[in-house]
């Protein structure tokens, strides 16, 4: 099958990509002391074909971790060491964005600095969720998250620091893009639903209220990056790690028409189905998404190639952001050009580890 729109160049927000086939970010939990090295170098330099890399989740700071070895960017290690990794793949002719992530309650004390208890809109623990956790005998594996504690007025205008930061040192590392972490139920989305957020005060109620966080992290990542280099992730409608939500076609419409408004480059939508399971986007919620928000659309979840062609095609969305699929296929890109099969990917090497089930994977040539 030829994908004529999949392959066409797209121009997103103040760069240019070569195609519309983006790898979507992934959580792989391969640096154990949050600082990415040559590995990472690798493994993102060889899926540089890809319109845009996504880089997996990175914490702001060491209170937004949710999972240990998981990188971060919060200090000169992790700068130095994300600027290696910008270099590899503009060096292999790629572009590359940082997706900039705080867990929330998704968390537990062991994984917090000094065993603190983590934080969220509400002290209201994500049940039936777990962090990945480094046990006292130096094993790891999933525990429970923690009761958080809610976070404080006079601490969220620190918090809204701390992704400035990141965003500075982000920019300093050399990124393409940023991206704004507010789907899959971590703090950002804690506060934008209605299950997880029980505040009386600015942050907490309305919906205006609720997105007020968000949009002042994007605000103060845009001063930093310029909004024409900033996207936000969101993922309406799903329901994972206890995050329950009365009123997401309500927030999606304002935040689609207040973010359309600042001009940032994209909205990346994770979509409910994204494990194959769930409810799935109708097609009026997405005409209605591309009437509020007229910067690109990145569309994200179980799809294929002649899915994502389709899509384009009739105008709902601008690219697909493809996930595991990237896992086992570097070169992705020319796999599709090709319609060649693709490799499956291991899921027993998904997290953690090192080469194996990461840099090893073949390509076609």
């Amino acid at each position: 099958m030829v994908y004529d729109k999949l392959f066409s160049p797209l121009t997103l927000g103040d760069i240019e990509l070569d195609n519309r086939v983006l790898m979507a970010p992934l959580t792989r939990a391969r640096t154990p002391d949050s600082i990415p090295g040559p590995l990472q170098a690798t493994y993102y330099a060889q899926r540089a074909s890809s319109g845009l890399i996504v880089a997996e989740a990175t914490n702001i700071s060491p209170a937004a971790c949710g999972y240990v070895y998981t990188p971060g960017i919060w200090n000169d290690a992790q700068e130095a060491g994300w600027r290696q990794v910008v270099d590899a793949v503009h060096r292999a002719g790629g572009r590359m964005a940082l997706q900039l992530m705080h867990a929330g309650r998704v968390s537990h004390e062991m994984v917090q600095p000094d065993g603190q208890t983590p934080v969220a809109p509400s002290a209201l623990r994500a049940e039936g969720t777990n962090s990945f956790v480094e046990f006292e005998d130096g094993s790891a594996g999933q525990h429970p998250t923690s009761t958080p504690r809610a976070l404080r007025l006079d601490e969220i205008p620190g918090l809204i620091d701390d992704y400035r930061r990141a965003a500075r040192r982000a920019k300093r590392a050399g990124f393409d893009m940023l991206e704004v972490h507010a789907a899959n139920a971590y703090l950002l989305q804690q506060f934008l639903a209605t299950g997880s957020n029980r505040r009386s005060d600015r942050y907490g109620g309305s919906v205006v209220n609720r997105a007020r966080l968000l949009l002042e992290v994007v605000d103060a990542v845009s001063g930093v990056m310029g909004a024409g280099r900033v996207g936000v992730r969101l993922s309406p409608f799903i329901e994972i790690f206890g995050l329950s939500d009365d009123e997401p076609e309500a927030m999606m419409r304002y935040l689609a028409s207040e973010l359309g408004r600042r001009g940032i480059a994209y909205l990346h939508i994770n979509e409910p189905d994204w494990t194959g399971e769930g409810p799935q986007l109708t097609d009026a919620f997405r005409r209605d998404l591309r009437e509020r928000f007229p910067q690109a659309l990145i569309y994200c979840g179980h799809y294929t190639a002649e899915r994502a062609e389709r899509l384009i095609a009739d105008g709902l969305g601008d690219a697909v952001a493809f996930g595991r699929p990237y896992i086992a296929n570097p070169d992705l890109v020319e796999r599709f050009r090709r319609d060649a099969a693709l490799n499956s990917p291991d899921p027993d090497t998904f997290y953690g580890g090192g080469a194996e089930g990461y840099i090893d994977y073949p390509t076609l040539d």
